[in-house]
């Protein structure tokens, strides 16, 4: 197995090349707010032989197959990690350490740790879970302790204040005495309301019954024993306790969070309503059994009704529970979709007024964390919970009083469009009643830290973004990923909370994300550049460290294909001050300067709105990178735009589509256009688009709004109504269709079909539970209405959003190329 995770060392020389500019990692860095780099260069692979499309859409295990979910060991030693299997979906776990790479045996599995595991205050002790069972490992003697041994699954481990360690369990919280091995029940949560018990009769016939029956009476008396006789014993008994917490019928639990001192409980609860209709189906017509199957899907924006979590404080000590109101939190009761209503009635000649009621609120939901919305202190004294309000303008993290049973407001944060649902980091420095927290206020993903009772203080600053922080055990530091250098490379740093001084920690030039060692000495980086899929280093947690590569698993045969790395280039914009940050992939035969030869072009718009494609990493369209580079051999420029709505470029570059999706991203695509005519030599009438997802949305809105902008389009799994989108991603970007329908109409393409007088080519899965085939099929109709005959459509009815047969990206991309060739 060691000979198949090793390369040849041209491996680890070609990732270690990347862009030219670079910096001393001693050196204080600075954004690239005052370094803009306008061209960022890289060096293409060194290999000979050419890229097939046939080759670029195979199964991606012929690259290698990358390593993956890494984490450290217990004693900081040894590094595991996850690689799939050739030709199957299975994953083996391979250990790095002192004594090189060697597999773990499946039987050994349960000994190794885990990503998400905690550890004991003072060290010396690690759980997790494997297999839903609770594991204990003793660093100095490595020896490990299996605690259960069950069919129910075991999460949310933590070493309590005690020396015991907490989980969870079917909503029972349990703590285990690590010593005597006794399992104590410490809170039960129940979904129903709290027994009556024993009652007295109360309507006449029963009161009647009572006097007149000498059996109903004392079948009465004996019940009324039992249950006094049952709550002398538990108050009596020190080896009984009663720890069942009602929390009402028809709620469902959220979250529940228990204090690190045991004693306390934080649960959010929802009313428990279905959150789609029997009507969100999508059929499956190759099924496994040959019948039509109704496959469940979600609910679209359109169909979502307000969600609020309410909050419950449970004292384990005294039993009592109570409702934490949201009344203590600034505009908790503000009107603030006024502007938004006010407009919409307007066009429909109506009046609005404006009126304060209570906002729904929420917990908040980060898509991207591994951590929970509610965060104790270490001692368990203090809790802080992150907010957000329902119509997404509003984000709090607020303490618990526990005193006067109220949440008090630490932090808001609000905006006008709407509040990240990434770079929402927060928590408390270790024995500190201190907050630390991630903030777009300054208009960039920023760190602040704020005492529970003091002022709020900015600890990084400048145009760039920061994310997965990691605070030290010390409080003296926190470890945190940023894009201070250039937007599209990501480095680790650390900043000293006293003094504000950043270092760098890395200097790879390209995609790194970080591990901390448990003992704080070490990092592990998983590192990739455009050219080079993801690998894992080695580094000591200092600046000027040097990266040892651990693994080399990228294949023989990717190394060998001669591809064209794209340049990062910054375009100027003709609508914002911020360039359009796009990677252009120069022709094969391009010289700088050449005169008297016009290009062809193709744009490439990537998916998720929210998401950084040009960057200095391996991209996840790595097969459009090599399609690219193929395109680029045949004399094409190909240009991939991080237009405005994309990720890495601060608050305003992210929220500038607000209410109107599909009118900034169009406007960069014509400067993309405007640039390659200046630059690279393209005839303005030989430019292509296409894109999936959202990237087919945006070729829509390009040929139907500017149809003279491009040649031809490929739009792949597109949305054509954002009203039938989901409620989490659309709600955000143009509010409800309740309150806004205006911006729905001016942001879907369907809207605008007649504009179409271009090629254009569909391409649907009909199975694709993220952007419903229900969106092709009315645009479709609609163009027939219209009479449209330059498009087609080709659908692929096993596929998902995301394809997974070979053979369907191959037919996909085969029809991108030929409407290229025969159009442009």
């Amino acid at each position: 197995m060691k000979q198949s995770l090793t390369s040849l060392a041209v491996a680890s020389a070609l990732f270690l090349c990347g862009c030219q500019v670079t910096q001393s990692s001693h050196s204080k860095p600075t954004s690239y707010e005052t370094q803009p780099a306008q061209v960022m260069t890289t060096k293409a692979a060194t290999g000979s032989e050419s890229i097939t499309l046939e080759q670029a859409m195979a199964h991606p295990d012929w690259l290698g197959r990358k390593p993956e979910e890494g984490f450290w060991s217990a004693d900081s030693q040894s590094v595991l990690f996850e690689q799939k299997q050739t030709g199957s979906n299975l994953r083996d776990t391979f250990k790095f350490g002192p004594q090189g790479l060697e597999q773990v045996a499946l039987s050994d599995k349960h000994q190794i740790g885990a990503l998400n595991a905690v550890y004991s205050q003072d060290g010396k002790l690690q759980a997790y879970t494997f297999a839903g069972n609770v594991f204990v490992k003793d660093i100095t003697t490595n020896t490990v302790r299996q605690l259960t041994r069950s069919s129910h699954t075991a999460k949310q481990l933590q070493f309590l204040t005690s020396g015991n360690l907490a989980f969870l369990t079917d909503n029972t919280f349990y703590a285990i005495d690590l010593e005597s091995g006794l399992t104590t029940e410490l809170a039960k949560l129940v979904l129903g309301n709290a027994p009556e018990g024993v009652t007295e009769p109360k309507s006449y016939i029963a009161q009647e019954q009572h006097k007149l029956i000498d059996y109903v009476a004392l079948q009465h008396k004996n019940a009324k024993d039992v249950q006094s006789r049952q709550e002398a014993l538990v108050e009596q008994n020190a080896t009984l306790d009663n720890n069942q917490f009602y929390l009402g019928t028809g709620q469902r639990i959220v979250e529940a969070s228990l204090s690190p001192a045991g004693d306390k409980l934080i649960v959010a609860i929802t009313k428990d309503i279905p959150e789609r209709s029997e009507q969100d189906i999508m059929p499956n017509y190759v099924s496994q059994d040959g019948n039509i199957d109704p496959v469940k899907a979600r609910s679209r924006v359109a169909d979502n009704k307000p969600v609020e979590h309410s909050l419950v404080y449970i004292d384990l000590s005294s039993k009592q529970q109570k409702m934490l109101p949201y009344e203590t939190l600034p505009g908790y009761d503000e009107d603030v979709l006024a502007t938004v209503r006010k407009e919409n009635a307007q066009a429909l000649g109506k009046t609005y007024t404006s009126k304060k009621a209570p906002r729904h609120i929420t917990l908040m939901l980060d898509w991207a964390w591994d951590q929970s919305a509610i965060q104790w202190n270490t001692q368990g004294s203090q809790v802080a919970v992150m907010l957000e309000s329902w119509d997404n303008k509003d984000r709090w993290i607020a303490s618990v009083d526990f005193n006067n049973n109220t949440l008090v407001s630490q932090h808001r944060l609000h905006d006008e469009a709407w509040v990240n649902y990434t770079h929402n980091d927060f928590g408390w420095l270790n024995d500190q009643d201190t907050l630390y927290y991630l903030s777009e206020e300054s208009g960039y993903s920023h760190l602040y830290t704020k005492p529970l009772n003091g002022k709020a203080k900015q600890l990084t600053s400048g145009k760039y973004e920061v994310s997965e922080l990691t605070p030290t055990k010390d409080s003296k530091s926190i470890y945190f990923k940023a894009n201070i250098k250039h937007p599209g490379i990501y480095e680790i740093y650390r900043v000293a909370l006293q003094s504000g001084e950043v270092e760098t920690l890395t200097n790879l030039d390209g995609m790194t994300d970080y591990v901390l060692s448990p003992d704080e000495s070490k990092l592990l980086l998983t590192h990739s550049k455009i050219v080079m899929p993801p690998e894992l280093f080695i580094a000591d947690a200092k600046p000027g460290s040097m990266p040892k590569q651990i693994t080399h698993t990228v294949s023989q045969e990717f190394l060998n294909k001669k591809l064209i790395a794209p340049k990062v280039v910054a375009v100027p914009s003709s609508n914002t001050d911020q360039p359009i940050y796009a990677k252009v992939y120069y022709p094969a035969d391009y010289q700088e300067g050449e005169q008297g030869k016009t290009r062809k072009a193709v744009i490439f718009n990537h998916g998720a709105g929210y998401l950084q494609n040009s960057h200095m990493g391996w991209s996840v369209y790595f097969r459009e990178f090599m399609f690219h580079s193929l395109l680029a051999s045949e004399g094409y420029v190909v240009m991939d735009m991080d237009y405005r709505a994309s990720k890495g470029y601060g608050r305003d570059w992210r929220t500038a589509i607000y209410r109107h999706m599909g009118k900034p991203e169009i406007e960069d695509l014509a400067d993309g256009v405007n640039w390659m005519v200046e630059n690279v030599n393209v005839d303005k009438n030989s430019v292509g688009t296409y894109g999936g997802s959202y990237g087919g949305f945006m070729t829509f809105m390009a040929l139907f709004t500017q149809p003279e902008l491009f040649q031809a389009g490929a739009a792949l799994r597109p949305v054509t109504d954002w009203a039938y989108y989901n409620d989490p991603y659309t709600s955000n970007i143009l509010n409800r269709p309740a309150d806004d329908p205006i911006a729905y109409r001016r942001s879907s393409p369907i809207y605008f079909a007649e504009g179409l007088n271009k090629p254009m080519l569909i391409n649907a899965p009909m199975i694709d539970d993220n952007v419903f085939f229900q969106d092709v099929v009315r645009l479709v109709q609609r163009l027939i209405e219209l009479e449209k005959e330059n498009f087609e459509t080709a659908i692929y009815p096993v596929e998902p959003h995301g394809f997974i047969q070979p053979s369907s990206w191959l037919d996909e991309y085969r029809r991108i190329y030929k409407l290229f060739k025969e159009n442009l």
